[in-house]
């Protein structure tokens, strides 16, 4: 074995190079399946473990503090089927601006914000989890909630109520996070009076957990319960777990196809590179191999000792990519653990075992595979031939394609380049997959990012020029099952005469939404009801089309599989007692939270039961100054405390960010895991070759032309691997983004999936001629450099 050490040691130093390409494909190779399975594990059932992790509530209830006691309420916690329980709190809503510290004007209106009072971050029911800063300890400190609204309030700023007695202000000294969300802000117990309107009480709010809470059913026979617990009339609104959780699972579930798909990406190229290098390596030793059976080695040592020449060189990358695969998933999950509400690190132990493992057997399988046939090589043949034998056929077919090559009217280095993949056409195959798959994972990540842009468009459907809201803006209102307190809206008639009589207007339309009921739909289904013209309102649709005048509608398709329906059924909903029945014209494409939405005329309702819009969208006429349009329309509404706002911005969603991140990182490792393994190969073509580019150099060939014969070889190589790799990256692209709708119970229409332009398409075929280039230009240059009397020296 110390013979068999010294074979191993002398072989690694005596091919430096391919050594360091064996241990950076085995690196690349690691740290990409080491970021892809840990994202993959990271996104399974994210927000299950968030919930249990914090011990979240089932059920978050608010009560009317005029009706009941803190003591009923707390005998509220022994309710049928409630298994642990929390509170009660005291609870106030209040309208607060910034204040000094902030880092946007003063005066500018926030949402409202539900604020609780509790002693500490944990109740034994949503242990609210710290993100930044520390839990309150004195009057007139607030933590923040991580999902509240804040336009830029710091930790260590201030929050100003000009609308309590005395004005006070709030410190920010915190932010955190309920995965239940139970509040926006907390606050000491002992600062709810201070946040308490004249003349108004606060309110209560208690936590609970129960046995069976996994259904809609079920968790409507809790809400029962807890409000047959309490006096009549207490209960004034409950959140239910599920909602927030079928947002944050429908956001989760986009992740599982993408990750499987460049998990695949991933594995397909570590195995090619790895195969390529190892059997390449060994192919070009076969000589030594014979030196080593003439001087008393077994063919079973010599497969050991060139196994071993693999293994020490992937064993050191394999571990380094271990760790730069760990360092990369905490930032790359960074946003991922914000979408899903988890502070985990992303990094899985076991992961890191199985990867580096199963890198190594595959290294040492696919060079147990080459060295074996080389071991049973005759010592005679091996040391007389100088490479495996049964080259005859393989060297026929070189010399043909030569001379083919050398009549063809192109320069004689292009030409002689052109015909060496056909010398070890076995060696050009591997190039060729790693150059495929290479492409294909481009083509993929750039369609991943159009599909996502129009994604994020869809979301920010709106298109107008000016919108016109309450002064105060809205409240969300999906999580809670009694209406939340909107914003009284202004009179229609007034503000559509405003607008109207506005110079500049082109065009508007209102909205207004309503929480109903639909026999057949759990929970309640938002009906969004449009006043005007709405056919501009920029929703995308996936089939059918908008609707067109009153009796219309068109829904998702999350709406769709919930109520059984489908385009042209009928379907009837109850509002304000009084039902109203819509035909489904059309499929619209709206990935929000909340799953259950029609959208339609509000004329279709009954005469005084449709909602009333509170927020307008404006266009203008062309040539208009949105500015001092919004300026001068805000002037006219300011009396109906109603604002007006051009040129509103949308920021993208962290689901789409944490996507956008995730493909181009995963994208950049499997592109150098593609361009090293035209390195590997070149650099094995260059090692064989060096006394034949010592001829042509004594010729009177220039290192120019050297690096023109080099970048040749692998051009023709580059183009029919980018050629093959461009369909079967639009191919993977539409088998994954129709994977991902369908998880998260959306359709994607086809106009998600066509977003390469003719121009991309032409780029992304010409990317594997760019990566087969890339790849083979240092050894190019290298080969370039060497003297010509050491290369007619080699052997």
């Amino acid at each position: 074995m110390s013979a068999l050490g010294r074979v191993v040691r002398a072989g690694v130093r005596r091919r430096r190079t391919q050594s360091v390409a064996v241990g950076l494909a085995a690196m690349v190779a690691t740290t990409c399946s080491v970021l892809g399975g840990s994202l993959l594990i990271a996104s399974q059932d994210p927000f299950d473990q968030a919930f249990d992790g914090q011990h979240g509530a089932h059920l978050t209830a608010r009560f009317d503090g005029t009706r009941v006691s803190a003591d009923q309420l707390a005998a509220t916690g022994h309710a049928a089927g409630v298994t642990a329980a929390a509170g009660p709190f005291r609870t106030v809503t209040v309208d607060p601006e910034p204040g000094p510290g902030s880092t946007v004007p003063a005066g500018l209106t926030m949402p409202p914000m539900t604020v609780a009072g509790r002693t500490s971050a944990a109740s034994g029911v949503d242990n609210v989890t710290m993100v930044q800063g520390s839990w309150p300890t004195r009057p007139g400190e607030v933590v923040l909630g991580a999902m509240y609204g804040n336009p830029g309030v710091p930790i260590g700023g201030t929050l100003r109520l000009p609308g309590l007695p005395g004005a006070p202000s709030l410190t920010v000294v915190g932010l955190a996070r309920s995965v239940s969300r139970t509040a926006d802000a907390w606050v000491m117990p002992e600062t709810i009076p201070s946040l308490t309107a004249p003349g108004s009480t606060p309110g209560y709010e208690m936590l609970y957990r129960f046995a069976q809470a996994g259904t809609a059913d079920a968790m409507t026979a809790d809400r029962a319960a807890v409000a047959s617990a309490a006096p009549d009339g207490a209960l004034t609104g409950a959140q239910s777990w599920l909602t927030a959780k079928q947002g944050s699972d429908r956001n989760t579930a986009l992740f599982l196809p993408f990750m499987v798909a460049f998990g695949l990406l991933g594995m397909a190229m570590s195995v090619l590179v790895a195969g390529n290098v190892v059997a390449g390596a060994v192919g070009t030793a076969t000589r030594r191999i014979g030196v080593l059976k003439a001087i008393g080695c077994t063919p079973a040592q010599v497969v050991r000792a060139y196994v071993a020449q693999a293994l020490v060189p992937a064993t050191a990358g394999t571990l380094l990519g271990v760790v730069v695969g760990n360092l990369l998933t905490v930032p790359v999950l960074a946003t991922a653990g914000n979408l899903y509400g988890t502070n985990a690190s992303g990094i899985a132990p076991w992961v890191d075992v199985a990867v580096a493992g199963g890198t190594l057997v595959a290294v040492a399988l696919v060079a147990w595979a080459a060295a074996a046939r080389a071991g049973r090589l005759r010592t005679v043949d091996a040391l007389a031939v100088g490479r495996t034998a049964g080259g005859t056929r393989r060297d026929a077919l070189a010399r043909s394609v030569a001379a083919l090559a050398a009549r063809l009217p192109l320069p004689r280095p292009l030409s002689l380049g052109l015909a060496q993949p056909f010398a070890r056409p076995a060696r050009a195959a591997g190039m060729l997959a790693a150059v495929l798959f290479g492409t294909a994972a481009a083509v993929f990540a750039v369609g991943m990012g159009g599909t996502m842009s129009w994604v994020q468009e869809a979301k920010n459907h709106d298109t107008s020029d000016v919108l016109v809201h309450p002064q105060r803006p809205d409240v969300p209102s999906d999580a809670w099952s009694a209406p939340a307190a909107r914003p009284v809206a202004a009179d229609p008639a007034a503000v559509t005469a405003a607008l109207n009589a506005q110079p500049g207007t082109a065009a508007y339309y209102g909205l207004g939404v309503e929480d109903v009921t639909v026999p057949g739909v759990a929970g309640n289904t938002t009906v969004t009801a449009f006043t005007g013209d709405s056919s501009w309102a920029g929703y995308r649709m996936v089939s059918g089309r908008w609707y067109q005048g009153p009796g219309e509608a068109v829904a998702p398709a999350t709406f769709l599989t919930e109520a059984s329906a489908e385009l042209g059924d009928q379907v009837t909903f109850t509002t304000h007692g009084r039902t109203v029945t819509v035909r489904i014209v059309g499929e619209v494409f709206d990935p929000h939270v909340q799953t259950n939405e029609l959208f339609t005329d509000a004329a279709g309702f009954p005469s005084g039961t449709a909602p009333t819009p509170d927020t307008w969208f404006v266009e203008l006429k062309s040539g208009t100054d949105h500015a001092a349009y919004a300026t001068a329309l805000g002037g006219a509404l300011a009396p109906l405390h109603m604002a007006a706002e051009a040129g509103v911005e949308h920021s993208s969603s962290d689901s789409i960010a944490a996507l956008n991140s995730l493909t181009a990182t995963l994208t950049v490792l499997l592109v150098v895991v593609a361009g090293l393994g035209v390195f590997n190969t070149v650099v094995l073509e260059i090692r064989e070759r060096t006394r034949d580019m010592g001829v042509t150099k004594a010729l009177g060939m220039t290192p120019a032309q050297t690096v023109g014969v080099v970048l040749a070889s692998v051009l023709l190589v580059g183009a029919v691997g980018g050629a093959i790799g461009l369909p079967v990256g639009l191919l993977l692209h539409g088998l994954t983004v129709p994977a991902m709708g369908h998880s998260a119970g959306l359709n994607f229409p086809s106009s998600a999936l066509d977003v390469f332009g003719t121009p991309v398409l032409v780029l992304l075929g010409l990317g594997g001629v760019l990566i087969a280039l890339l790849g083979a230009l240092l050894p190019a240059v290298r080969a370039a450099r060497a003297r010509t009397v050491d290369a007619l020296r080699a052997e």
